[in-house]
């Protein structure tokens, strides 16, 4: 299926299809790389021997704060990371260039979003960081405001680069939700559904894995009306074009991530 937008007398087609695949490994990059690196790894680099990871969490016999810490740092390293690349991809295709976009938003929105949800519920990784830490109220409120202040930092790079380096102008409301709406929307049903399956606690699904994706993600919402008015593209507007490559990654990634890594894996030093 695609859709057309008209932009200076040119017709351009996007392919849903294509931008919902590319979303979803985008999506599954970001999750693996919080629990997978930021706490599976640096827990058998640190202290356990062996744990079991799952798409929603990681469990062992050892924690510490730098590993509670960790699936956030890595998530705004990686933010970081994707953002340099897709500067330096001014000649790629809009696909390649769409997927670090969205790589570069769903790291950057759970690594922002984590000290809000965390200082406000205090619960979830950064509960854990500043547990014990006296006053706790102010250590609490520290994490609310540095969260909301980094969130809307990250909403404005997300948005500039969407408009600047993957091309779509600013003036088309169109095309900026087709390319925010339908990876807020496949991010929470590809991940949600793997955490469905996770060997913990069906709670974990209303309790980390839909705040960490519908909660996170919601700048994709609403991030159009926060993009700078003097922001503009550079390069030329190029639709984003079926791919059956993409699709067929898509398709393997989410498979493997649902019902392999949902279910739990255990790991090993």
């Amino acid at each position: 299926m695609t859709t057309a937008a008209v932009i200076s007398g040119e017709t351009v087609h996007d392919d849903e299809l294509t931008i919902s695949a590319i979303s979803v490994v985008a999506a599954i990059i970001g999750v693996t790389l919080h629990e997978g690196i930021g706490h599976a790894l640096l827990a058998l680099l640190t202290g356990t021997q062996t744990g079991v990871l799952s798409a929603v969490a990681w469990s062992s016999n050892y924690d510490s704060r730098l590993v509670a810490a960790g699936g956030t740092l890595v998530n705004l390293a990686a933010g970081l990371c994707f953002w340099l690349a897709l500067r330096s991809a001014r000649n790629a295709s809009a696909n390649t260039r769409l997927f670090l976009l969205l790589s570069c938003a769903f790291n950057l929105f759970t690594g922002t979003g984590y000290f809000f949800f965390s200082g406000v519920t205090n619960f979830g990784d950064w509960a854990v960081v500043i547990a014990g830490m006296q006053p706790h109220w102010l250590w609490r409120t520290l994490l609310i405001t540095l969260g909301m202040a980094l969130y809307y930092g990250a909403v404005l790079v997300v948005g500039i680069g969407i408009v600047r380096y993957v091309a779509i102008p600013a003036l088309d409301r169109k095309r900026l939700q087709r390319v925010t709406l339908l990876p807020y929307f496949c991010a929470i049903a590809a991940l949600t559904a793997a955490a469905a399956l996770n060997p913990f606690s069906i709670q974990l699904v209303w309790q980390s894995a839909l705040p960490s994706t519908a909660g996170a993600n919601s700048g994709l919402l609403w991030l159009q009306y926060y993009i700078p008015q003097q922001t503009s593209p550079q390069g030329p507007v190029r639709a984003i074009e079926r791919s059956y490559p993409w699709i067929a990654l898509a398709t393997a990634c989410a498979l493997v991530y649902i019902f392999i890594v949902g279910r739990g894996i255990t790991l090993h030093r």
